[in-house]
């Protein structure tokens, strides 16, 4: 009787733990995604919707307006529409005046410009280093300074000035016309009524040389020299000849005297307040741009010569010994500007371009 009960029991456990072991199921690995499948898509930067205004000096034919241009594509592409910025050409927003455009850009009427550092002057005169005759003696060394340290402390005085740098563009090395004679030696510019831009440094210059300097808004300069107010001017080939500047001048003389950058500045407020993503973006568009700008800016320095020919013009290309005679007419220069400027900012583009 023992031995049945006993034989009962085991066969009634042998029978649980069967029905349990078929009863379980086994956990299956998750299946691999299929090549077939998409992938997520990863997540995209939303950009506020932006109407941004930019003013250059010059006009709307100029490699400065291009390169405004340029930056303006280059943004509303990488921003898929929502940052819209338009151009205004000859300092439109300004009634004209350089002076005042800065001034907008630094208070924020203006969100974005392309100015010259020669204009920056006026405001703090550090910026004119740049500019100091023949100090940058050509483009390589131009190139090699501003994208070092040189060009580092002149964006710090930017930021300073409530400015946020994006890049160097250039209005190139300054050039020198008028409807008197060639200007070949100091000796000729003796008297000669000269518009300059309206810094200190430039009047002195002139002076120096024996001139009459004379400052003027560049909106101003075409009548003024059709009208014989003036005598001559002084500005780079690109924009001698996109303001049309040889139909009321007889002589141009190359002499690459001064080196004329210009700045693709945005008011550091406005760029403080957006994301770091879109700030990259603003970066990244403003070098593109400058580079797009220096190029077709040189590009048009090279075939300008042969156009003011053809013009009518007559065109005086300094020999080393004829620039070495004015040169040496600006010692007195240098030992007044480099208190004004500053030792260390004048010695760091001096070694530069060592």
């Amino acid at each position: 009787m023992k031995k049945n009960l006993v034989l009962l029991l085991v066969m009634l456990m042998v029978v649980s733990v069967f029905s349990i072991a078929c009863s379980a199921k086994t956990e299956e690995p998750a299946p691999a995604p299929s090549d077939s499948e998409p992938a997520a898509e990863e997540a995209t930067v939303e950009f506020p919707a932006m109407s941004l205004n930019m003013s250059v000096s010059t006009s709307d034919s100029s490699s400065w307006y291009e390169g405004a241009e340029k930056f303006s594509e280059l943004v509303s592409e990488k921003t898929g529409g929502k940052v819209d910025i338009t151009v205004y050409p000859n300092e439109q927003l300004s009634s004209g005046s350089q002076t005042k455009g800065i001034e907008q850009l630094q208070n924020g009427i203006t969100d974005i410009s392309f100015h010259s550092t020669i204009i920056y002057s006026i405001l703090d005169p550090k910026f004119g280093v740049v500019s100091l005759p023949w100090l940058l003696p050509n483009e390589e060394a131009v190139d090699k300074a501003l994208a070092g340290p040189a060009g580092a402390a002149i964006n710090e005085i930017l930021i300073e000035n409530n400015i946020q740098p994006l890049g160097f563009g250039e209005n190139g090395y300054r050039q020198i016309t008028n409807n008197n004679k060639e200007i070949k030696s100091p000796a000729d510019l003796e008297n000669m009524k000269i518009r300059i831009p309206g810094i200190n440094m430039y009047i002195d210059l002139f002076k120096e040389l024996g001139a009459d300097p004379t400052a003027m808004n560049f909106s101003e300069v075409f009548t003024s020299l059709q009208q014989g107010t003036i005598d001559g001017q002084e500005n780079p080939l690109p924009i001698i000849t996109s303001s049309k500047l040889y139909e009321v001048q007889k002589y141009i003389s190359l002499w690459n005297y001064s080196y004329d950058p210009i700045i693709l500045g945005v008011n550091k407020d406005l760029f403080d307040s957006m994301s770091p993503e879109l700030q990259n973006i603003f970066e990244e568009a403003g070098q593109e741009a400058c580079a797009y700008q220096i190029k077709i800016n040189r590009e048009e320095g090279a075939t300008a010569v042969g156009f003011l020919k053809d013009q009518g013009m007559t065109v005086t290309e300094l020999s080393a010994e004829e620039i070495a005679a004015f040169q040496e007419k600006m010692i007195p220069i240098y030992e007044k500007y480099e208190d004004v400027v500053g030792k260390d900012l004048l010695d760091t583009f001096r070694d530069a371009i060592k």
